[in-house]
């Protein structure tokens, strides 16, 4: 009921050997706590469940014994991530001291081996992933640095010398919960989040998803949001009822065309990209790349065609973003005195639509 009977509960958990399953009380006492201690004992607990290690060199060390995990330490590790959420849900967009800095860091560690870990059943790895990436899109993005700062050793996935796995997993979770279809909002807006804010502010992970969702152009005689791959989806999304699901998806798309128009509209076609243009007064195309906020964390490679997309690129229809069968002259057979009256007649609809 006040703070010193919840930081007992917390110092003396072990000894008190109370059952797992009655964790909600040491939920209830840490919301009694200062939000760095509890990140610490919640972070801590995580470690133990999990029997992970430091290093003197700060590495984390993983139990080799333990996978997959137990469906039980699994659920654990569930009730774990779902405190800590609720905890650190508040550091959205904050920047910490160089001690709240430390633990946070720490604490990525840790998610970035939950991310990677396999578990008895689909189900319980993907509510174990999708808790994980609630809480990292939470942390401050200066704590995110961790996730690639894995050493490369024997990672299935780098590039750039970069330990990729950590983005690779948050692709194929982001592709499993595109293809659900369900509650888009709820479950997909945070990883789409994260992949975006963490493009922003690191180029191996941006070159990377480009590499993965944006690949150079081959295919031109389909539509983009009628593509199967992944940018397809996404592109789709592009246009969703929901708006906090279209304005990260767009956001997304348009963080790795590095917020350059003429590259965005290149991938995702001028009817699609008109939502996100118009919001950020961008639908004139003045402005043709990065110039706000983040324009210094985008490096000046240009965008690389093959030559595919360079033999068709005369024939593409900017707003649909495909190649369009050739139609014929909606003026062919007209008189002069026709076509004086049907220019007349344009004229006034572009006037009432500017209006």
């Amino acid at each position: 009921k006040d703070a010193s009977a919840a930081n007992y509960i917390i110092l003396n958990w072990e000894k008190l050997k109370l059952p797992f399953e009655k964790f909600w009380l040491k939920k209830n006492a840490l919301l009694w706590l200062p939000q760095e201690r509890g990140v610490l004992v919640l972070t801590s607990a995580l470690e133990q469940r999990l029997v992970l290690r430091w290093t003197d060199g700060n590495q984390l060390i993983p139990d080799s014994t333990s996978s997959p995990v137990s469906k039980e330490v699994s659920q654990d590790v569930i009730e774990i991530l779902k405190i800590i959420f609720n905890v650190a849900h508040r550091l959205y967009r904050q920047e910490p001291d160089e001690e709240e800095a430390a633990l946070y860091r720490r604490l990525a560690a840790v998610l970035h081996h939950c991310l990677l870990l396999s578990c008895d059943g689909a189900d319980t790895l993907e509510e174990l992933q999708g808790h994980t990436v609630n809480i990292l899109s939470a942390l401050p993005l200066t704590c995110l640095d961790v996730l690639l700062a894995v050493p490369v050793g024997q990672a299935s996935h780098k590039y750039e010398g970069v330990n990729m796995d950590c983005v690779h997993a948050l692709v194929l979770f982001m592709d499993r919960r595109l293809n659900r279809g369900q509650k888009l909002k709820e479950k997909l807006t945070p990883v789409l989040s994260l992949l975006t804010e963490s493009s922003r502010v690191h180029r191996e992970t941006r070159h990377y998803l480009r590499q993965k969702i944006l690949p150079p152009l081959k295919d031109v005689a389909v539509r983009p949001e009628q593509d199967s791959t992944l940018r397809g989806q996404l592109v789709r999304l592009m246009t969703h009822v929901d708006t906090d699901v279209k304005d990260c998806a767009a956001e997304l798309l348009f963080v790795l065309c590095k917020e350059n128009v003429s590259r965005f509209v290149k991938y995702t076609g001028y009817g699609n990209a008109a939502g996100l243009l118009a919001a950020r007064g961008l639908l004139n195309g003045r402005r043709n790349s990065g110039d706000g906020q983040f324009a210094s964390h985008y490096s000046s490679d240009s965008d690389s065609d093959t030559e595919e997309y360079r033999q068709a690129r005369s024939k593409i229809n900017l707003v649909t973003g495909r190649v369009e069968a050739e139609q014929p002259d909606p003026m062919e057979g007209m008189t002069e005195e026709e076509k004086e009256k049907e220019a007349c007649r344009l004229i006034c609809m572009i006037n009432r639509l500017s209006q």
